[in-house]
């Protein structure tokens, strides 16, 4: 079931998966991703090895506050927010949900949100865990093929978003692993029926264009960390991860041969219990 809470001076959206005795584990997830972008199954394989893992819709997206006043981004105009305004809506969810800290995970721009705020507020990170993300957007440059997806002109109609979704996949996905085309469109379809505003996503966009470099920042995390990356990543290439686990002191990077800007189903046990080692053990 969805819940909405005041968080920051927004609503966040969030769904939560587990005993509410297990470790907490707050999922953040993606450009222009829905909290539905943390497949259940991976959620529910998390909450069976001890979490109580919370998944939730960025500001933007889904069901959480839109910030539609604020239009289109242009070139040369001051973003709508930042990252820093994405990390203290998650602190503010945590406030909402009575969690002093919680063990993090964050993928893509979720892992920038996670990084971020282990930096703004380090006593709410237990462990931080990110995912095919990077410090900085200039550090991992997408190949061009997976740019032209960033600059894709949104669909209008619900048809036509789909058959993006696949077409979207088939380039930044994971080449080691069979294109689930059904279970892509079945995830779109749901994101779309539950909201569509691509206008959400391009500010969100500019929001991780606007923030900057955390390479600096991040050698004063000290808490546990955890680095997972895909070796064939196109849309954020290995680089990222590889620079990530060198600038947090004492981080774990695990990379996966034929992964690629994605999460294969395969690959869930592996990242699982790479992601429960961490918030039962510590680096």
């Amino acid at each position: 079931m969805t819940t909405r809470v005041a968080a920051n001076g927004i609503e966040i959206a969030y769904e939560s998966f587990g005993s509410p005795e297990g470790r907490p584990l707050l999922l953040i997830m993606g450009l222009g991703a829905q909290l539905v972008h943390w497949d259940e199954g991976l959620c529910r394989l998390l909450a069976e090895q001890g979490h109580h893992v919370v998944r939730f819709d960025n500001r933007d997206v889904g069901l959480s506050t839109h910030f539609h006043d604020q239009g289109v981004p242009s070139w040369g105009t001051p973003p709508a927010y930042v990252l820093d305004d994405l990390a203290d809506d998650t602190a503010g969810l945590m406030d909402a949900l009575g969690w002093a800290a919680a063990h993090v995970v964050g993928a893509s721009m979720g892992g920038m949100i996670a990084q971020t705020l282990a930096i703004r507020h380090p006593a709410r990170v237990l462990t931080l865990t990110s995912i095919m993300s990077t410090p900085g957007p200039a550090i991992a440059p997408p190949t061009e093929a997976a740019a032209a997806v960033l600059r894709a002109t949104p669909p209008a109609d619900r048809e036509s978003v789909l058959a993006q979704a696949v077409r979207t996949s088939s380039i930044i996905g994971s080449p080691g692993y069979e294109l689930d085309r059904q279970q892509i469109t079945m995830k779109a379809a749901l994101a779309y029926d539950r909201c569509f505003d691509p206008a959400g996503t391009a500010r969100q966009l500019a929001a991780i264009m606007a923030s900057g470099d955390r390479t600096e920042l991040l050698a004063g995390v000290s808490v546990p960390a955890l680095v997972l990356h895909g070796e064939d990543d196109p849309l954020i290439p290995i680089a990222g991860g590889q620079a990530t686990a060198a600038a947090i002191p004492g981080a774990r990077l695990v990379t996966y041969p034929g992964m690629g800007h994605d999460l294969p189903m395969a690959l869930w046990p592996q990242i699982a219990a790479e992601i429960t080692k961490l918030t039962t053990e510590g680096a």
